[in-house]
């Protein structure tokens, strides 16, 4: 059975930062694209940022230049270094990955269980 395991948030005060880290395990033929998304409050879940295996990241536009994704797909793992964080970054952040589990000849979407990032004014 696939699952997404999160590591990393915690408390910070504004200016901070925090490193996420998030591990797809279980009987994997491949893993195509992974991702973070976040939920505050409220609020719907918004993309944050995602990688393809072959590196080709995206980002919405109130992190650009804050903050970086990258990954490591020997571990297939997942990280979003988080720097200059702001209260308003304040959120649940949720691990997404698209892949292909062994024995199944399609893709599925997993999610992670949600880790929580709070920043402090």
């Amino acid at each position: 059975q696939v699952q997404l395991v999160e590591s990393g948030g915690g408390l910070v005060q504004a200016g901070g930062s925090l490193r996420l880290s998030c591990a797809a395990s279980g009987s994997i033929f491949r893993v195509n694209v992974m991702g973070w998304y976040h939920q505050a409050p409220g609020k719907q879940r918004e993309l944050v940022a995602t990688i393809t295996s072959g590196g080709i990241t995206r980002y919405t536009d109130s992190v650009q230049g804050r903050f970086t994704i990258s990954r490591d797909n020997a571990k297939n793992t997942v990280y979003l270094q988080m720097n200059n964080l702001k209260p308003e970054d304040t959120a649940v952040y949720y691990c997404n990955a698209e892949l292909i589990p062994a024995g199944l000849g399609f893709v599925r979407t997993y999610w992670g269980q949600g880790t929580q990032v709070t920043v402090s004014s």
